[in-house]
């Protein structure tokens, strides 16, 4: 994922992909292609609701939530397909199976790092609080009180979170298995994996911009690209250079691009200087430290509100994730003697299950 290493531009070949899903011998039908269209129109729709028509709107807590509901979403539509095709999971090919289940385990890491950031964030939010209490009180020391909980505040939020941080590397490995995987003799299964290369073209996409926004760093957001004959193609391209732009051209020192961290920040270092030559005696100071203090309080709590709702988004998507890899598990464990037989069929005649 690293802009450096540019690894994008090798994941899908452009020109007509149809080429790539019907081989001579292996056309699809009717009902497959109204499914794989049904699906790949649905995944579009979903990501033109994605993009906000102010683009400051972007980088906010409330297009985070909408983009990780609509993760969830995509996610969904893919079982519903799955259920579709009546493809059991015995039918999968070895290479499917494995591939999913390597992507799930880097989908809950990448969700409990998300999670982690949160977490932080929320403990950043009682430094906050603590000053906005201070201030509220008639302690002789309320300046020392406050000044203290808002240096506390300054470290916490321009500190690095090492799980946000290794979540990158996690974010490059999934980026490495985004390719089509050659697909022989199985219409149903060239289905499925077209599909799925959506879900994961648009996970990369959406937890990629997640991570550049909550750590400040574009340097390791994600440029997939996509060919323009898939029916999401162009929505996707035309989201994906949008919101990136976006959090390319937003900086606010080294760590906070998000709207409602920046203005947290923003009250802050209005309220320092307050606070530090303890301004407070007379009307004139009285009145700028309560308008200060007034604008920080608001802003925390939109802050707090956001965060809040961001977490269960994001535990939300944990748990589809979850029991997405949990079903299959419980599938392959209940049909194990005839998929593993069907896997001894497959070793032995080197033809992939149709």
């Amino acid at each position: 994922m690293s802009r450096s290493q540019d690894p994008h531009k090798t994941f899908l070949p452009f020109g007509n992909p149809f080429r790539m899903m019907k081989p001579k011998g292996s056309n699809l039908s009717p009902k497959l292609l109204d499914l794989l269209n049904t699906f790949e129109e649905t995944l579009s729709t979903r990501l033109n609701k994605l993009k906000p028509a102010n683009k400051k709107d972007v980088l906010s807590f409330s297009w985070m939530k909408a983009a990780i509901e609509s993760l969830c979403g995509v996610h969904a539509d893919i079982k519903v397909l799955i259920t579709a095709l009546e493809l059991p999971v015995c039918d999968w090919d070895d290479k499917w199976i494995d591939v999913y289940l390597d992507n799930s385990v880097k989908l809950l890491d990448i969700c409990i790092a998300f999670t982690s950031e949160i977490s932080r964030l929320k403990q950043g939010r009682l430094f906050l609080q603590c000053a906005l209490h201070s201030l509220t009180g008639a302690s002789s020391n309320k300046f020392v009180s406050a000044r203290s909980s808002l240096d506390g505040w300054r470290k916490h939020v321009g500190s690095k979170n090492p799980k946000l941080e290794n979540c990158f590397s996690v974010m490059e490995s999934l980026a490495r298995t985004l390719d089509l995987p050659k697909i022989k003799n199985s219409s149903k299964g060239k289905v499925l994996m077209r599909a799925m290369y959506g879900v994961k073209a648009v996970t990369l996409f959406v937890c990629s911009a997640f991570a550049a926004a909550l750590s400040g760093s574009a340097k390791s957001l994600s440029d997939v690209q996509v060919s323009e004959t898939y029916l999401w193609g162009e929505t996707f391209a035309d989201l994906q250079t949008f919101v990136n732009t976006e959090i390319r051209n937003s900086k606010n020192g080294s760590f906070a691009v998000l709207k409602e961290i920046e203005d947290v920040v923003t009250g802050v270092e209005k309220l320092y200087p307050v606070v530090r030559d303890g301004v407070g005696v007379g009307p004139v100071g009285d009145e700028e430290l309560k308008k200060c203090t007034l604008d920080l309080e608001i802003s925390t709590e939109k802050f707090a509100e956001g965060l809040n709702l961001l977490g269960k988004e994001v535990d939300g998507f944990f748990q589809v994730v979850l029991t997405g890899r949990d079903a299959l598990l419980c599938n392959l464990r209940v049909g194990g003697d005839v998929f593993d037989q069907m896997r001894t069929n497959h070793r032995l005649d080197g033809q992939a299950v149709r």
